[in-house]
């Protein structure tokens, strides 16, 4: 049989907003399916990343630490192996032609070494290098002049504990830990001198409290051709016990002054980094209408789940565009859409069972996204629900109704 190498010529409309690019055009072949991905991660943003690559018939490797990991069965090879260990990782990324990541907490030596010896490996290792810890994040924010809330660097609790004394003025301020907070841990909140104890023994950052109105993100996409889009900016309400994502709404309810600034400072984050693949930008309006940078992700996002359904190119797409030096994806949103995280329920931990799917499937827009999670336990991320409706105040009553009628329990 013959083989037929496509080409494929792609220009840029430049009447896109979200859209920004150093050439006006490239050409691009189809041999990025004939290549072997290789995913450090296999949770659900895994899942999700090769449920997308599928469309394309890409051939992608998985590595992760659990045997059961969600993504285990999808993949076209997955191997167990720890993520932070130097030989497991550099071994799995010799066998595959571009290397990317679902979790920041990956062995960046061997990522470097592997970048060293020709390996296409994107986000790139120093830029998984700077983000990993929170102390280098905002470091990295004040050398750009980039908006963020005001910070000192602690090494340990003591230190948090001087300075709660020494710079009240600080006050009330949130602890975080250096490296390895995730989903809500890692975070403490400080308000008074005395609340000093509960900081972390180990270096941190303490950052002073935002007065915020919202809390924002947008994900911005960046390729190796310095091509740039962003989604629309969206809107976040987090659990106030778990502190994670609740709720999502898009397009966020902001002024377009203010989306500008969101959009404009997603896009300067990215070009600051030089990332290739996504960045996702969690941000802070304040009560006097500045936005500020919270934290960033060089990968798939909670706040980018919904553009499977929402958007005209989803954030896993758009990933794959990206670290294969694709045009990237058009991010226009369809209409309104709403997500909500489906987290296990209070007092349930063993085998997972889904109390009120039927109600839930037999609503009219409403998608639900399992993670193939077997286990549940409280607060677990099982899945989360896209929700879909022609204006915002429907979309709000339904996702509240939504919410209300599926739990993740156990028998």
């Amino acid at each position: 049989m013959t083989k037929c190498r496509l080409l494929v010529s792609h220009t840029r409309f430049s009447s896109n907003p979200r859209s920004s690019r150093k050439s006006t055009s490239s050409t691009y072949s189809s041999s990025f399916m004939n290549q072997t991905i290789g995913i450090l991660g296999g949770g659900q943003l895994g899942l999700m990343l090769i449920q997308a690559g599928i469309d394309w018939n890409l051939r992608i490797h998985c590595l992760d630490p659990d045997p059961q990991a969600p993504c285990k069965d999808l993949c076209t090879q997955f191997t167990v192996g720890a993520l932070t260990d130097y030989d497991t990782v550099y071994q799995f990324g010799q066998a595959v032609d571009v290397l990317t990541i679902e979790i920041e907490k990956v062995n960046v030596d061997a990522l470097e070494a592997l970048e060293r010896e020709g390996k296409r490996v994107y986000p790139q290792p120093h830029v998984i290098r700077q983000i990993q810890d929170k102390r280098t994040q905002k470091r990295f924010y004040q050398a750009h002049n980039l908006p963020t809330a005001d910070f000192i660097l602690t090494d340990d609790r003591a230190h948090v504990a001087q300075l709660a004394q020494d710079v009240p003025e600080l006050l009330p301020a949130f602890h975080k830990l250096g490296r390895d907070g995730y989903d809500g841990r890692g975070v403490q909140r400080i308000a008074t001198p005395a609340d000093a104890n509960k900081a972390f023994d180990a270096p941190g950052v303490l950052e002073k409290a935002v007065d915020f109105e919202k809390e924002l993100a947008v994900i911005v996409a960046r390729n190796a051709d310095g091509e740039v889009r962003t989604f629309p900016t969206v809107e976040m309400a987090f659990h106030p016990e778990l502190n994670l994502v609740e709720f999502l709404f898009s397009p966020a309810d902001i002024t377009p002054a203010v989306d500008e600034q969101a959009q404009a400072i997603a896009r300067q984050v990215a070009e600051a980094y030089g990332i290739v693949g996504l960045l996702a930008v969690e941000l802070f309006l304040d009560k006097q209408g500045k936005v500020l940078i919270n934290e960033v992700a060089p990968r798939p996002h909670n706040s980018g789940h919904h553009t499977i359904r929402a958007n005209r190119t989803s954030q896993f797409e758009q990933h794959w565009r990206a670290i294969l030096n694709l045009p990237l994806g058009d991010t226009t949103a369809h209409g309104p859409a709403a997500m909500v995280n489906l987290l296990g329920d209070p007092g349930y931990s063993g085998p997972a069972q889904y109390e009120g799917l039927g109600t839930l499937l037999a609503m009219p827009g409403v998608s639900p996204f399992f993670y193939g999670k077997a286990q549940t336990r409280p607060g677990r991320k099982m899945g989360h629900i896209t929700v879909l409706d022609a204006s915002v105040a429907a979309l709000k009553e339904k996702a509240l109704l939504v919410k209300d009628s599926i739990r993740v329990i156990s028998h």
